[in-house]
């Protein structure tokens, strides 16, 4: 078996989800948290240091899938030919023990209600068949995805398969490799104090903020993400944490 795997430029990304939406059309899902690809976003600092992350992830098909060890009725398994992690749904029965294993939350629930059958993404084995990329992969519009033997995407992007806020990679090898964001260069110099004093600015309207304390701390839970959190307690949380109308 050759290990196919994802590479993923962060540096790239900018979350407009093409990928979770060529996924969900691909493989038929209706709107909602069955969704196998999950594009994170959070961000970090504040002004005039702030950074906006953005993860696209849909599932590792790790080497040694914990969800596979951990599911009682052996619906998850390996596929020979890409060593995609995928699920027979027949045999599953919606208990969960493949999620709470899993260090990335990759399987995906269209529900809370008990019972709900778990889904997760194939790494579109059908589209490999065919000699095609996945969807998540072909539809990204600026290219921050690559696809292919694990083997050549590592002699080409170096062995990186994680970013702050993910778990360790040891346990279970996820076939997932990262280009982690690079450092902030400023295209544009500007004096800080005085984009600060500017923008306070209103004319008749007064002042939009008091001072520049307002923009450089806040109370803790303003920013709701602030923080990469792959694993969710409720579908609702999930979405959250993946949809980009949010601040």
């Amino acid at each position: 078996m050759t290990q196919y795997g994802f590479m993923f430029d962060m540096n790239r990304c900018y979350a407009c989800q093409a990928c979770s939406i060529a996924c969900k059309d691909w493989n038929g899902l209706e709107p909602g948290a069955e969704k196998w690809m999950g594009v994170y976003e959070w961000e970090q600092g504040t002004f005039p240091n702030i950074r906006l992350h953005a993860l696209a992830f849909p599932c590792g098909h790790c080497e040694d899938p914990a969800c596979a060890k951990a599911c009682p009725n052996g619906a998850l398994y390996k596929e020979d030919e890409f060593g995609a992690v995928l699920v027979d749904q027949d045999k599953c029965d919606g208990c969960r023990k493949c999620y709470d294993a899993c260090p990335y939350g990759a399987p995906r629930f269209a529900s809370d209600e008990p019972g709900t059958k778990m889904s997760k993404c194939t790494m579109c084995v059908d589209r490999l068949a065919e000699g095609m990329q996945p969807a998540c992969t072909a539809s990204c519009p600026l290219r921050a995805f690559d696809f292919g033997p694990l083997g050549e995407l590592v002699e080409k992007y170096g062995d990186v398969r994680f970013c702050e806020g993910m778990p360790a990679p040891d346990a279970t090898g996820p076939a997932f490799l990262i280009w982690n964001p690079r450092e902030k260069q400023p295209l544009v110099p500007y004096d800080a104090e005085e984009a600060i004093a500017l923008n306070r600015q209103r004319g008749d309207l007064g002042m939009l903020f008091e001072g520049a304390e307002d923009l450089v701390s806040f109370d803790e839970g303003t920013v709701r993400r602030d923080e990469l959190r792959m694993k969710h307690g409720t579908v609702v949380e999930f979405m959250r944490a993946t949809r980009n109308d949010m601040a």
